[in-house]
């Protein structure tokens, strides 16, 4: 089996096109998340494909140009824009001889490099123990009982069921602490409601723009950056908006496409800030080339979540860039269901203020029967 080194990042990219999307487009989407890992690209392969290759995903003349890029570039690791299959991993290390990514992988790996708080850590790890628990099959190989002969007769267990084992204890281990983190998150919202506090999640792609418009209106200082999952852990403050309820205003960890099922599933604590949230701001970079591609994965994770329900606002942000003119929108109701700003200038932030003023009109409590006046009939 492949020795995996123990550093190096010294990147070859490689994007089949299987009918899925604009090429270019995912190929500058794994260039970002590759440079957000802390790789540095080499070359970047291309290609077209009706199905995967079962064995190599690619192809036996694919790889060889892969294989030559590599080479010619001291090239430490490839990196797939597709998930791949445990098999295939294996047999692409074993041919490119050095270590392969795909894209399930790329994402845990910044998703670990940028978790902060106890609590994305632990749903990291969790994320990362059951993708781990897919790839276990064939690693231990030459320590299993089956092989048998003197010398070479494993014990009771092998290998290879004691690492399933011990991960899936640790699984358990991380689930059960993950369950009190959504106990208690669900004991706050509870407190927020019974105090009439408006809930409003920030949620969208990544790099859309959230943090900075997070920080535009609470006038925080979150950390905002112009790359690939700068923000992880959630974020929430509570801000002033004239003529409107007390809303607390939570900045979530972007989306993007095909978001790995265990990564949704270890981060459901966190995300359900946005499925119980009163109304939900879909920031939306307005100047992206493929922005309806990202509203759709948007779409597609907040269904899987139980947030598809919440109303939600569009929030067309980067108007700047775009060269758009800064207002609202209203759908057939009259209702206003998008706005233009900018958060990055301020432009058209008020029309997003205004917009949620009249979405939670403030609250006027009704007078106390002991302080109306004397009625005489």
């Amino acid at each position: 089996m492949f020795e995996r080194p123990s550093g190096g990042d010294r990147a070859v990219l490689v994007c089949l096109d299987l009918g899925e999307g604009d090429p270019a487009q995912r190929m500058g989407e794994l260039e970002a998340l590759a440079v957000s890992a802390g790789a540095t690209v080499i070359a970047r392969v291309t290609g077209r494909r009706l199905r995967p290759d079962a064995a190599l995903f690619a192809g036996k003349g694919k790889v060889e140009e892969i294989a030559a890029c590599r080479t010619a570039g001291d090239g430490d690791v490839v990196i797939f824009d597709h998930p791949l299959t445990g098999a295939q991993q294996r047999n692409l290390e074993q041919t490119l001889q050095c270590r392969v990514v795909d894209r399930v992988s790329l994402i845990l790996d910044i998703f670990a490099l940028r978790a902060r708080s106890a609590e994305g850590k632990l749903q990291v790890e969790l994320a990362q123990v059951k993708h781990q628990l897919t790839r276990l099959v064939g690693g231990w190989t030459h320590l299993e009982r089956q092989k048998g002969g003197i010398g070479l007769r494993g014990p009771g267990e092998t290998q290879l069921e004691t690492d399933r084992r011990l991960l899936g204890n640790r699984a358990r281990v991380l689930n059960d602490r993950l369950a009190h983190v959504a106990r208690q998150r669900a004991t706050q919202g509870r407190t927020r409601r019974r105090a009439s506090v408006r809930t409003v999640a920030l949620v969208g792609y990544t790099n859309a723009g959230k943090s900075t418009l997070f920080n535009r209106l609470t006038r925080a200082r979150a950390y905002a950056a112009d790359q690939l999952f700068a923000t992880l852990d959630t974020t929430l403050r509570r801000f002033h908006v004239p003529g409107a309820d007390p809303i607390v205003l939570s900045d979530t960890v972007g989306f993007i496409r095909d978001l790995p099922h265990d990564l949704v599933a270890a981060f459901r604590a966190t995300l359900s800030e946005a499925a119980d949230a009163d109304l939900l701001l879909h920031v939306i970079d307005a100047s992206h080339a493929n922005r309806d591609e990202q509203i759709a994965a948007v779409e597609a994770v907040l269904a899987e979540i139980g947030a598809d329900r919440v109303p939600q606002i569009r929030v067309w942000n980067k108007i700047d860039a775009a060269g758009t003119a800064p207002g609202s929108e209203r759908d057939e109701s009259g209702i206003i269901c998008g706005v233009r700003l900018s958060a990055l200038t301020g432009e058209g932030c008020a029309d997003l203020r205004a917009a949620l003023a009249e979405r939670f009109p403030a609250h006027v409590p009704l007078p106390n029967v002991l302080d109306l006046p004397a009625v005489r009939l």
